[in-house]
């Protein structure tokens, strides 16, 4: 029996039984079979982060980290060819300090502490593109999962902005001085050198990368509950780096609202070259 889990908006009236099918309404899915929570964002044309999505996914992770009756959840995309885009720039060009710091705890700070507290393995099954926000959606998973053609990379360097979240784990997972390069550098890298940094777990055919990154979850929910649960928090806490997300976002605050970022961000969003500050 399969399952709809969304959340409701508050105020909002129950709804109907979900068709067989899950609809393709925005910002995403998620659908419950054999024990599994399979989350697909569904944000077109790309999943750019809004704050309406952050909320639903986080809320939807935290069901399922409630749900007895889920034992693992695997986190995709709906769209074909794009995992996530990252933040969608509209949400920051013009904004206070404190209106992006809103937007930032719900992706640093939110999304980190309902991943932390899950108590089940999480997967990132990524089946296109992921860029920023979207690496810190996948890394924030225990699993990577990817296809032969997916790509990644942290291009906010470009636009003026850091990718202040990855300065406190990324070392940890590839060395100091190719997260340096990756970061500072904006290129993007494909599946096979994803891998190979430790960033990914597996590469799979492209259109193996669902029922890959399925069959593992069904792998982990046949595993004894209570190890599994105790076990994770175990690991959870000694690969913590929750601690140093609020310097994280207070770095990304003070560049965000700068001109030359939000310079930057309207040049990308008008699709011009940015112009340099006097």
């Amino acid at each position: 029996m399969r399952l709809r889990l969304e959340p409701l908006a508050e105020g909002a009236s129950p709804p109907r039984p979900a068709p067989p099918r899950a609809s393709m309404d925005p910002p995403l899915q998620c659908e419950i079979s054999d024990s599994i929570a399979e989350i697909s964002l569904a944000r077109p044309p790309v999943n750019a982060l809004d704050l309406r999505l952050l909320e639903r996914l986080i809320e939807t992770l935290r069901q399922a980290a409630a749900d007895r009756n889920v034992r693992a959840v695997v986190l995709t995309s709906a769209l074909p060819g794009r995992f996530c885009a990252g933040l969608d720039l509209r949400e920051l060009l013009g904004q206070s300090e404190t209106q992006v710091r809103r937007y930032l705890e719900k992706l640093y700070v939110e999304l980190g502490d309902v991943q932390y507290n899950l108590g089940k393995p999480s997967i990132a099954a990524v089946n296109g593109a992921a860029r920023g926000g979207g690496m810190t959606l996948a890394i924030s998973c225990d699993v990577l999962i990817t296809g032969e053609s997916a790509t990644f990379g942290y291009p906010e360097i470009d636009l003026g902005l850091v990718p202040a979240i990855h300065f406190s784990h990324l070392p940890g997972i590839v060395g100091r001085h190719r997260a340096f390069e990756l970061l500072f550098s904006g290129r993007s890298f494909g599946a096979e050198e994803a891998r190979s940094l430790g960033l990914a777990s597996r590469v799979v055919p492209d259109d193996k990368v669902q029922s890959e990154a399925l069959a593992l979850a069904r792998h982990f929910a046949a595993k004894p509950l209570t190890a599994m649960r105790l076990g994770r928090a175990a690991f959870m806490h000694a690969n913590d780096y929750r601690r140093k997300i609020a310097d994280a976002v207070d770095v990304f605050c003070n560049v965000v609202t700068s001109d030359d970022a939000q310079e930057g961000l309207r040049a990308f969003l008008e699709k011009r070259p940015p112009r340099e500050s006097e």
